[in-house]
């Protein structure tokens, strides 16, 4: 960085300083998680593993109102996401400089589930769904809510290495108007690396109602690449029970659907349940896949329980 750049930079924070923050405030939240799980079909090592993280957010409100705010999360003794925001109370614009999502990323798979998706245990090749969003490294995230019942969400992720020659771009709406009803709909490109991986269009569309103890869903992503034969389609459905405050029980179902003639239908089936009690949740899925990965005849089934600790 040239000195410039660097005294533009000290200039703006000494500006954003003297428009006088209030007092910044500081919250530390954190986990740990021991998980285990297997395949039924493929032979594996030890199935035991345990992660945890630490998030530290702060923020402080200006004289004109606007909330400056900044978060960072350890993973595993490592640093890993981290954003910082400006919320003028109508719109939030984030630069995520790890971790950010835009609509696509945060509406690939809405369905209601008690832990798991029906792709989302642990066998591996299993392909997670047709949403192939942009990076999630040095994104801008604008978030709209002013309009009541409607909020909007946009993502812009440049240009900036030999790769990426060519920014990414997503757009969003989410919709709550009627009570107990959410849909969501965005779409976007994916030029993280047009030359290899080819430009991607991506669209998503879900709808989830809740009444009750009872919680539907359904999803559809699709992924139209400019190479031949990757294009790929996405479905999802899940209902999930809250059999009390603390239980919860889902069925859930996917499919991922490929447009080279080679590779089958991938489908899954799973059923979950969770526990919660305080900040300890205990939670348990299990998962019948066909033709993992679009492989014909590749079929395989999977198991997990994890125990969390959250603070």
């Amino acid at each position: 960085m040239n000195n410039l750049k660097k005294i533009g930079l000290t200039a703006l924070g000494t500006a954003m300083i003297s428009t006088g923050a209030h007092a910044a405030t500081m919250d530390v939240t954190g986990g740990t998680s021991i998980f285990f799980g297997g395949q039924d079909h493929t032979d594996q090592g030890n199935g035991w593993s345990m992660t945890d993280s630490i998030s530290f957010a702060a923020s402080g409100e200006m004289d004109n109102g606007w909330t400056v705010s900044t978060s960072l999360e350890m993973d595993n003794n490592a640093f890993d996401d981290r954003s910082i925001s400006i919320d003028t109370g109508n719109g939030k614009l984030t630069l995520a400089g790890k971790g950010g999502s835009g609509p696509v990323g945060a509406w690939d798979d809405v369905t209601p589930s008690a832990n798991e998706e029906a792709h989302g245990v642990a066998v591996a090749g299993t392909q997670t769904g047709a949403t192939s969003d942009a990076s999630n490294a040095n994104m801008f995230i604008f978030d709209y809510t002013s309009i009541d019942n409607i909020a909007i969400k946009a993502a812009y992720n440049p240009s900036h290495t030999t790769t990426r020659v060519e920014s990414s771009t997503e757009i969003g709406i989410h919709y709550t108007g009627i009570d107990g009803l959410n849909v969501y709909y965005a779409m976007g490109e994916n030029n993280d690396d047009p030359y290899t991986a080819g430009r991607k269009e991506l669209r998503n569309a879900a709808i989830k109602y809740a009444a009750g103890s009872f919680t539907v869903g359904y999803q559809v992503n699709e992924v139209d690449s400019d190479i031949a034969d990757k294009d790929q389609d996405f479905t999802a459905m899940g209902v999930s029970y809250a059999i009390s405050d603390d239980v919860s029980v889902s069925l859930n179902t996917s499919k991922v659907e490929y447009e080279q003639s080679t590779l089958d239908d991938q489908e899954s089936t799973g059923v979950s349940v969770s526990y919660t009690q305080g900040g300890i949740t205990v939670s348990a899925s299990h998962s019948n896949i066909d033709n993992v990965a679009g492989a014909p005849t590749s079929d395989n089934s999977g198991y997990e329980v994890n125990f969390a600790f959250a603070f």
